[in-house]
């Protein structure tokens, strides 16, 4: 699967070359990356995704038992979690109640996909891309995997029904996966953005909003009840790591595609 259409203008992001690594484990990374360049530099980000995402998912699960314990102990964060409750309940109104239903429901099983789709579509058709479906397929595989995972081995019980606004849900609370999806699908769609747009208050801007959409999903699902506090904080830690991983995925192709473009040196022929 060959990505001939990112232009040399999305290698940037502003004045940054993506390809450029400043610190030295991402000299590292990318020198071993271009060494084995053998294979197209497209195969080299979905197996850098699989090895990383493999590596990460171990110790995400090591970090998500640690603060399950922290939960059920009742320190450090998890400290809050009842008080933050009870807070919102003490906030709450008709009004206020059905439009962040509404608009958590933007983040749900069936509101996030919609949008993803749209946004890749969207992307494709004005940027003549398959980057924008690679990243976002891959994206939102990984999450949709830690979101599943986290559940099944945590199986955290959700605040119960008399603190919570209704439709009420059933499945495990930690992470949550509204906050953990919403918080990958925008990273990436934020990403993608930063390549193509020329000004720095454009870019600021977008970062903002995507900041901004991703926490108010996240404090939505506490304010309604759906959630604790701790599953929202794991599900933003979760999301932005994932982010990383993609993000670096993809600056290693362009990294290797940039070297396999630079011709080579041809020695001269011996005399005759």
């Amino acid at each position: 699967m060959w990505l001939p259409d990112d232009t040399p203008a999305e290698q940037k992001i502003g004045g940054r070359d993506l390809t450029h690594w400043r610190s030295g484990p991402g000299r590292w990374l990318a020198a071993r990356a271009v060494r084995l360049g053998s294979w197209t530099a497209a195969h080299w980000v979905l197996l850098l995704t699989v090895l990383v995402g493999g590596g990460l998912a171990v110790a995400l699960t090591a970090a998500t038992a640690e603060v399950y314990e922290s939960v059920v102990e009742s320190d450090g964060v998890a400290g809050l979690d009842q008080p933050v409750l009870d807070r919102a309940v003490a906030w709450r109104s008709p009004g206020l109640d059905h439009g962040l239903t509404l608009f958590t429901d933007v983040g749900g099983p069936v509101g996030m996909p919609i949008l993803a789709l749209l946004a890749v579509a969207l992307m494709t058709a004005l940027w003549r891309s398959r980057t924008p479906a690679v990243l976002l397929v891959i994206a939102a595989a990984g999450s949709l995997a830690m979101t599943t995972t986290g559940k099944a081995l945590v199986g955290r019980v959700r605040p119960p029904h008399d603190l919570a606004v209704a439709p009420y849900e059933s499945s495990p609370s930690f992470p949550s996966g509204h906050t953990l999806n919403a918080t990958v699908v925008t990273g990436v769609v934020v990403y993608l953005l930063l390549r193509r747009l020329a000004t720095a208050w454009a870019r600021t801007l977008t970062v903002v909003l995507g900041a901004a959409f991703v926490v108010a999903m996240g404090l939505s699902r506490v304010f309604l009840g759906h959630h604790w506090l701790t599953d929202v904080v794991a599900g933003w830690a979760l999301g932005l790591a994932w982010v990383a991983v993609v993000v670096t995925a993809h600056r290693l192709f362009l990294t290797v595609r940039r070297h396999q473009a630079v011709p080579r040196a041809v020695p001269p022929a011996p005399a005759t």
